[in-house]
């Protein structure tokens, strides 16, 4: 099968095309022929290896050469002990342990994937499972987010944020959008009804407050947060810089026991029940898995650079040789 392998942390110059192995499922997974596979933030961290938990699996060198986590696929071949999927079932979900994703074929346990609803396809698909569940935690299941609240998303014009917008909106909240220059139109375009351009102005110092903050990119001081959340307010953070996770995990009791200002991490563990209540909503057309541009395997190279330029809006996806572009 042909996949696409790194063996060094740096640049996408390190990803190259290969063949390897086709694998054989156990007795309790699941062969899958993967027709789509999404990017993600963590792919981005894991291929240049920055912050340094991405190295978590190698220090010096990646444990894992594949990249790629959320596909989606028909299944082709399936242990003696899978009983919830049958040859031919087409299927998406997230790979356990976040690699395997950029090749022709992956095998994983059955309790990792769901059907895909025939309404969406294979691309839209793979657009879902680590954004979608990301999004759904921080501003529904976590965030508890009321209509008419006060909601800001940093991060908003990328995969996540880009469910978060539509999330939020259709939970009544009152939305303000922050990311790049080049994403403002498109934050607008899921609802938002504010944005804020992040290379002009700093949301933590306009003096506007908010009863949610959901951070994907942390790099303030935890003050800051505190400075920007309303009294009883709640900040959750998904990802950012070392220091910033650290100083929010040291000092955030003590901001909250102080100011009543919750600010913490939000830990999102791989779940299938929460995929499937953010797919239905995607289903039912009630939010979307927004998809910027879509590349072929064999230029997965040129898709990480594009991501690298923070110009990307939404989902990136990467389809196999046999399904095309």
């Amino acid at each position: 099968m042909q996949a696409i392998i790194y063996e060094k942390y740096g640049s996408p110059d390190q990803l190259r095309l290969v063949e390897l192995p086709k694998p054989s499922p156990a007795e309790d997974e699941v062969l899958v022929k993967i027709h789509a596979v999404s990017i993600n933030g963590a792919d981005t961290e894991g291929l240049i290896g920055k912050p340094l938990y991405a190295r978590m699996r190698g220090l010096f060198s990646p444990g894992q050469t594949i990249l790629g986590s959320d596909i989606a696929g028909r299944v082709e071949l399936i242990g003696k002990n899978v009983r919830k999927f049958q040859v031919g079932d087409e299927v998406f979900g997230e790979i356990p342990g976040y690699h395997g994703g950029l090749a022709e074929y992956v095998c994983l346990p059955e309790n990792a994937l769901v059907h895909k609803p025939a309404s969406l396809s294979f691309e839209e698909a793979a657009a879902i499972p680590q954004a979608g569940v990301i999004a759904l935690q921080g501003i529904r299941l976590k965030g508890r987010v009321q209509p008419g609240q006060q909601v800001l998303i940093n991060g908003a014009g990328g995969s996540a944020g880009s469910f978060a917008i539509q999330l939020a909106k259709l939970d009544g909240a009152e939305v303000t959008g922050v990311d790049h220059t080049h994403k403002l139109e498109f934050m607008r375009s899921l609802g938002a009804d504010h944005v804020i351009d992040y290379t002009r102005e700093d949301f933590s110092k306009t003096g506007k407050q908010y009863d949610l903050i959901f951070e994907l990119i942390a790099r303030r001081s935890v003050f800051a947060y505190q400075r920007a959340l309303k009294p009883g307010g709640t900040g959750y953070i998904v990802g950012g810089s070392v220091a910033t996770l650290f100083q929010i995990m040291l000092l955030g009791p003590r901001i909250a026991k102080k100011s009543g200002k919750n600010i913490q991490m939000l830990m999102v563990p791989q779940n299938s029940k929460e995929l499937l209540t953010i797919t239905e909503l995607c289903s039912a057309g009630k939010i979307r898995p927004l998809i910027d541009k879509i590349y072929p395997l064999k230029e997965a190279p040129e898709a990480f650079r594009y991501i690298l330029t923070n110009q990307a809006k939404g989902k990136i996806v990467i389809t196999m040789p046999s399904t095309g572009a």
